[in-house]
């Protein structure tokens, strides 16, 4: 290697060495862009060492959201990674949902962009009818994630102007740490990620099992037995609604107000007819329609125990993402007694609950429809652009998508699949305009990077094919020609 070859090296990986190199060279520090340096959020001088160069941008999450972004960016010839923590696509769906579990909404706001449900599914597919759907779609767009690598931290390196995605992969039961670099970093996580646990008083008193309906499959294991369900979501009553059907015993804890509407109104589905609606009339005149629907066909909930909130269920799910339930049969079995409601917990006992309103009750199991959340601030070292509270972007939607320094975020509108699609064809648009300024840079700096980074990293090559990319990570070897790495390069 030549002297300036090696001052290449290590200006990349001492931060150090860069700096007093263009102090000596009486010139300003430079990216491969022509960008001045910053400084880095750590020094990269301790981050010496291999690792895998990825020309295209890393999504972090191989679910609905992310397989999305991946096709959006296929169409438009761009190449990407998908990094899945599962041994699946769509973990959530395929692992973690209940066996009767059906779309909420009709197929037509559920499809991912470029590809339309199969006309021969039902207008709510079931959950192994989307799923199957899904696994279509990335044989469609020959989306190959990585399964079982499991992104530990994210960082944007000031230096190199790059990410860097550390991971651990797992497979035949070893374990492998793994270093990323690339220039656009994908949040796909999702706002579903992890399973929200409350902590209740005298749990650890309490005798029968407590699950979180990630786990709860059918309602067959609790046949005879009486189940406490807290929450009172979509995931909560029709939960309720499986026990039910199973002969067990449900007891449905609403805590809060909520809005119940009807999953059909006049033959056609509530959703579509409100998006239908609010084409010409303001969102407080939709929800007065919706609620005076509501009351004509499930009467007055709050006789039941469900209080309605104040604000109406549009305008609550614009502000607060909090989505109103749409009943499948689970109001009727209210009615008849065969689920009973109740205020919130005050604590659990050895053989039951105690509520709020000083009822106490026996119970064999409790069942906490409580929901999930982001875990983004678990690995992504950032706070500009994701809130540390709750994991989601801090601007709202459809603002949400699109941070500083290439970093981007699906999945996480509160506005299910219908919005996750919106923001994957908006973040495809925005790296396009940045692939197709790189790839036309033909700089002696942007060749000189290139040709660096062949011999310091670890690379993904890019083979084209007629129909679609393929990747391959290899080890590129330092006696290669810089021409061997033409499409590479051409990222800068």
């Amino acid at each position: 290697m030549d002297c300036s070859r090696e001052a290449e090296c290590k200006g990349v990986h001492d931060r150090l060495f860069n700096i007093n190199h263009c102090k000596n060279q009486e010139e300003e520090p430079r990216s491969c862009c022509g960008s001045t340096w910053m400084e880095p959020l750590a020094d990269v001088s301790s981050k010496a060492g291999k690792c895998i160069w990825i020309p295209g941008p890393i999504i972090v999450g191989g679910g609905p959201s992310g397989l999305a972004v991946s096709a959006c960016l296929k169409q438009k010839g761009i190449p990407s990674v998908v990094l899945e923590r599962a041994p699946c696509i769509a973990s959530l769906w395929q692992l973690k949902t209940y066996d009767r579990l059906h779309l909420h909404l009709p197929k037509q706001f559920c499809e991912l962009p470029l590809m339309p449900f199969p006309a021969a599914f039902p207008t709510y597919p079931t959950k192994h009818q989307f799923v199957a759907y899904l696994e279509a779609y990335c044989r469609a767009f020959d989306i190959e994630p990585r399964f079982r690598e499991t992104v530990v931290g994210a960082e944007y390196d000031r230096l190199l102007g790059f990410w860097r995605v550390k991971t651990v992969a797992r497979g035949g039961g070893e374990e492998e740490k793994r270093e990323y670099l690339c220039r656009w970093l994908v949040a796909a996580t999702g706002e579903n990620a992890e399973a929200v646990v409350p902590e209740f008083d005298g749990a650890g008193e309490f005798r029968g099992p407590i699950l979180h309906t990630s786990s709860y499959k059918s309602g067959d294991a609790f046949r005879g037995k009486r189940v406490l369900v807290v929450g009172c979501g979509n995931s909560g009553m029709e939960v309720c609604l499986d026990l039910c059907d199973n002969n067990a015993n449900p007891t449905i804890v609403v805590r809060d107000s909520v809005h119940i509407l009807p999953r059909e109104i006049a033959g056609r589905s509530t959703f579509g007819l409100s998006m239908w609606l609010l084409q010409w009339l303001p969102v407080e005149a939709v929800d007065r329609l919706l609620l005076l629907a509501a009351r004509l066909m499930l009467g007055d909930t709050a006789r039941l125990g469900l209080r309605r909130p104040r604000l109406g269920p549009l305008r609550l799910k614009s502000l607060s993402g909090k989505t109103p339930v749409l009943d499948v049969g689970t109001l009727g079995r209210i009615k008849s007694g065969d689920i009973k409601v109740r205020p919130a917990v005050k604590r659990l006992v050895e053989r039951g609950a105690e509520f709020v309103d000083g009822r106490s009750e026996e119970f064999d199991a409790v069942i906490l429809a409580t929901g999930y959340k982001s875990n983004v601030p678990c690995w992504l070292k950032e706070k500009e652009f994701f809130s540390e509270e709750d994991g989601l972007p801090k601007r709202a939607f459809p603002d949400g998508w699109k941070g500083e320094r290439g970093l981007y975020a699906v999945g996480f509108t509160k506005r299910g699949l219908l919005g996750a699609s919106m923001d994957a064809r908006r973040i495809a648009q925005d790296i396009e305009q940045s692939w197709k300024c790189c790839e036309s840079s033909t700089t002696s700096e942007g060749e000189g990077f290139a040709e660096m980074m062949s011999h310091e990293c670890q690379q993904v090559h890019w083979g084209l094919s007629t129909n679609s990319w393929k990747a391959e990570a290899h080890f590129i070897p330092t006696s290669i020609a810089t021409s061997d790495i033409q499409l590479s390069r051409q990222w800068l």
